[in-house]
């Protein structure tokens, strides 16, 4: 782990592996708060490091310092989630491995929930970590795997790490975009057809509201990305974002279409199949839309957005006692969502359920009166008016 001023998230993230590993390597790059004296008292080796805006010569550092035959890389932002422990003991033990690939939870994050991270791997020499901002182990693990076949990559089923950092407000706090942006464009400079620093940089473009640079980063990554499918899936997804900011929504739906298509861990896809059915449901497809939905359920039962899109898709064609069964699954879910009851209610209460539509109403007005106070006066006003509340 390499850290700067994390006494916010470091024990929460240290106390996941403390009976997981054998020793825990941080390396301190400049913190002026409790970071190093909290990484110290969960028995970590703590070693410093001057920052030089480069984080995968500081991450090579760290590397430096570790013992064991097996490296967990793990940011202060992360934990290690518990179940995936017996899986990940039991894949270290197999000979063949050189890497095993971990499912990543983006908590907070509105676009694509998850993520594969190559953060568990054997302590070879030739392992390094390249590329100054998005630090990975990939391209020499790939030099390696041509040199030395007999070693294979792996990957674990399930969450393996969560991570909060890209919440908005994380985001925000630590003006991460800017120092991205700068190492990403030096990157760029010496590497001009690199399609992951194209994937990343022209992601970050398109999030800063720089769309036709964006775009023309993205779709240069796609012009030179081959069989890199996780890389070519993030041009395409972006791509979709970018068009769909734009209004262009056909080739949005192209693009968004294109990464579905690709043959990588099915999860990965499920911004794609979501933002798609978002599209195809705007543009009156609701055939399409309700295709990508259930795509999006079978991927992950859990994702209770989901249910709720297939609800609101649902109630277009007609199908209302499948939306309502779509609502409730979704409120299962996620039940502090306002709009899920809200729109469970108008459905209710279209189907002649007036009681059961009632108290459902009540629970969104409560619940918009935590979240969005204007709406929950609207809907009671509106209630009022239709002689449901007094």
């Amino acid at each position: 782990m390499i850290v700067k001023n994390e006494e916010a998230t470091l024990s929460k993230s240290l106390s996941s592996v403390k009976n997981v590993v054998d020793e825990m390597v941080v390396l301190d790059t400049g913190s002026t708060d409790r970071t190093p004296e909290i990484a110290k008292k969960f028995g970590a080796q703590v070693h410093h490091f001057e920052w030089c805006n480069d984080f995968s010569a500081a991450r090579n550092e760290a590397l430096k310092y570790v013992t064991g035959d097996w490296i967990l890389v793990l940011d202060a932002d992360e934990t290690l989630t518990q179940k995936i422990v017996p899986q990940l003991q039991q894949a270290i033990r197999r000979e063949e491995y050189l890497l095993i690939n971990l499912l990543r939870h983006e908590m907070g994050a509105e676009q694509s929930p998850y993520s594969l991270v190559s953060r568990l791997f054997r302590n070879h020499p030739q392992i390094r970590f390249s590329r100054p901002y998005h630090a990975l182990v990939d391209d020499s693990v790939s030099e390696i795997l041509t040199q030395e076949p007999h070693w294979q990559v792996g990957y674990l089923e399930g969450v393996g790490i969560v991570h909060t950092g890209y919440q908005k407000s994380a985001i925000a706090q630590q003006d991460k975009f800017p120092k991205a942006q700068t190492a990403m464009e030096e990157f760029l400079a010496s590497h001009p057809h690199d399609p992951y620093v194209c994937s990343k940089l022209g992601a970050l473009y398109v999030e800063s509201g720089k769309l036709i640079e964006g775009i023309k980063l993205l779709a240069l990554g796609v012009a030179h990305c081959e069989e890199e499918y996780e890389t070519l899936y993030e041009l395409y997804y972006h791509l979709g974002i970018a068009y769909t900011r734009l209004q262009n929504y056909k080739n949005a739906i192209a693009h968004y279409d294109a990464a579905t298509k690709l043959p990588i861990y099915p999860i990965l896809k499920l911004g794609a199949y979501n933002n798609l059915g978002n599209l195809l449901k705007a543009s009156g497809d609701f055939n399409g839309a309700k295709t990508a939905y259930e795509a999006t359920i079978k991927i992950d039962p859990s994702f209770a957005i989901g249910y709720y899109n297939l609800g609101m898709t649902l109630k277009e064609i007609g199908l209302f006692k499948d939306a309502i069964l779509a609502y409730r699954k979704a409120i299962e879910l996620n039940p502090k969502s306002a709009e899920t009851y809200q729109n469970l209610g108008v459905l209710l209460l279209k189907l002649g359920y007036v009681q059961d539509s009632l108290m459902t109403f009540k629970k969104a007005i409560a619940l918009h009166e935590q979240q969005n106070p204007k709406e929950a006066k609207r809907l009671r006003q509106s209630l009022s008016e239709m002689g449901l509340l007094r």
